[in-house]
Formats: structure tokens, sequence, C-alpha cells
């Protein structure tokens, strides 16, 4: 069992507080991401729990052991940097077997281990070559190779795949998630690429500000984010948003049209994700003022109430800009935030 519990953990340098009080739980086996902007402290969280920071207070529990006072080798884990951190001077085969030399295990299973992991990686051919001679995605699937076949409880994962182009991301991505997954291990993973993270993760802590916002699955986190920062970061384009107030029949005013909404609160904020949009005989009146094809779909960011508003259309519509029209959002997709703590209302 690798159950990780993170209780109470803060990190200071100074008089900058870079966590303030995580708590979290990351059950056996599961795939956590930390997602967040540049800053927001994931990193931070995962070099914590890796043993090379130390939390200014808090614990770090590793399969029901505390281990925040151990040294990183003694919390059975491993992990995967961004820059590779494989040795030039080693064969490939000498680099995933590093680690397992140093645990002075027999040369039997060294070899074992390595021939096992270099297969499941797809580079059981490339074992007699440098690292110099490799690509960035061999290099990569060298790295990932020497973290598994030190068969961890944990493996923890930062940044692993923002050195690689758009294609190979891709295809490293599908491949980590089938071996992590046949690997059974319990693993975090820092990025700040939302992308990333809703195709890898079970669960999703969306970080801003040193905090966790919201810990939930890709679809809940996307779906029914707990704060109006969650509904902005995630999406590509991301939510609109428009201030609503109570209207004279009960309902919610928002750009002149009326909208049923929570029956508590005064002052909130309507919120739409772009695809959620439809161009009806009724709703938000808007005029479009740039026009973006994109294949299956076009992207229009129109002018709502005096702000700017995207909606994500079928691309067999015709818009162009200038164009008036009426965007109607679908009702069970549509959030609401109060306006003064940006939480989730209703």
């Amino acid at each position: 069992m690798a159950e990780i519990v993170i209780k109470n953990v803060a990190k200071r340098f100074g008089s900058f507080t870079a966590l303030h009080s995580i708590d979290l739980t990351i059950a056996d086996q599961e795939f956590m991401v930390l997602l967040g902007a540049s800053g927001c402290g994931k990193t931070t969280l995962l070099r914590i729990i890796a043993g090379l920071e130390t939390p200014s207070q808090g614990e770090v529990w590793i399969g029901g052991r505390r281990v925040d006072h151990l040294p990183p080798r003694e919390r059975g884990i491993a992990m995967v940097f961004q820059n590779y951190a494989v040795f030039p001077h080693l064969t490939v085969f000498e680099n995933i077997a590093f680690g397992l030399r140093m645990k002075k295990l027999p040369q039997a299973e060294v070899d074992a281990r390595v021939n096992r992991t270099a297969e499941l990686m797809h580079i059981e051919q490339l074992l007699r070559r440098y690292s110099g001679q490799l690509s960035g995605g061999q290099r990569q699937r060298v790295a990932v190779a020497r973290a598994l076949a030190m068969e961890p409880d944990v493996i923890l994962m930062d940044e692993p795949l923002s050195n690689l182009d758009a294609l190979l991301r891709l295809e490293m991505r599908a491949e980590l998630k089938g071996v992590l997954a046949n690997s059974k291990t319990t693993t975090i993973y820092v990025t700040h690429d939302q992308v990333e993270a809703m195709s890898l993760a079970d669960r999703i802590s969306v970080m801003n500000g040193g905090k966790i916002v919201q810990a939930a699955s890709p679809v809940e986190v996307y779906r029914n984010p707990a704060a109006r920062f969650v509904g902005s970061f995630i999406g590509n384009p991301p939510m609109n948003f428009l201030p609503a107030n109570r209207s004279a029949a009960g309902q919610w005013s928002v750009a002149g049209l009326d909208v049923p909404g929570p029956a508590a609160g005064d002052a909130l904020e309507f919120a739409i994700r772009p695809e959620d949009l439809t161009v009806a005989a009724e709703g938000f009146a808007a005029t479009a003022r740039v026009v973006e094809p994109l294949g299956a779909h076009t992207l229009v960011t129109a002018e709502v109430g005096g702000q700017m508003f995207r909606a994500v259309l079928d691309s067999d519509l015709k818009v162009s800009p200038g164009d008036e029209l009426r965007l109607s959002p679908k009702a069970d997709r549509i959030r609401w935030f109060n306006r003064e703590t940006g939480l989730a209302a209703g």
C-alpha cells in the first residue's frame, strides 16, 4: 500500500509563504496531478513529498509511515525530472541499472529489471547506446524506465514532458498512462498543462497561491469548478463570466437577459463554457468581433454586455466579424460564483 497523506503542510521562505496548510490524501495506485501556473506551489509540494525540501510545518505519510523526517532514499520513491537527468557517459542499460546497482542487487535481478522496464518503454533496442545518441523523447523514456526499474511505492514526476514537441508529447502521454497503470504505483505528476492534467489524471489538484483550490476528477473540475479560478484556468478557451444581479422578476439579470439561478445571494457571477452556447432566436445579444475557423468548430469572440465573450460553434454556421447574433446558454451547464469570494454558489 502506498497511500500518501499530507497533513497541514506549509512552507515558508523567509517572509514568503509558498504553501498554506495543505491537506491532501492520495489513494494507493492513484494518478494525482498537481496543476497550476508557475509559482503556485506545486513543485514545492512535490519536493516536500520527495524529501528535497523540509516543510515549515505539517506531516507527510507514505504507506502508513511518517516520512517527513526521512531522507529521500528511505521514502520508497522514484523521481522523473523535466530535464531527464540521464547520465551522458553511461549507456541506456547502465542508466536504467544505476539505482539498482546502488542498492547492490544481484546482477541477474538487475538484468531482469532493466530488460523488463526497457521493454515496457519500447527502448529495448537502445540498451547499448549512449544517451548522447538519443533523441529527447528517447531520453525521457530512459528516465521513466530508470524510475520504474526501482519498483518504487511512489513515482514523482515534475513536468516530464515539457521539453518534448507537441506530437511526441501526445504519444508519450498515452504511453505513460498505460505503463503507470500497469505498474500499480502511486503517481504524483506536476504540470502547468491542463491538457496533460485532464488526459492523465485520476484526480487533479488545482493549485493557486500556495493552496489547493479543488481536488477532484478531471470531469468534475471541468464541469463543476469549485471556484472561479478553476473555471478560468481549466479549459481552452476558458469559461465566460458575466456579472449577475437580481431582476424584478426574481430571476437573475445577466447582460439584459433574465436567467433562472440560485435562490440565495444578491451579487453573483454567471459562468458558461464556450462550447455550451448555441445560436438561437433568444439569448445574449452579441456582436462578433473575431472569427477563428478551427476545422470542426469555429471560435467566435463576441462582445456581450460590453465584455468579450467566446463561443465555440459548429463550423457549418457562417459567422463574420460584425455580425449580430443571439447566443443561448444550455441551462444545465450554467454555473454561478459568488462575486466577493469567487467560490461556487448554488
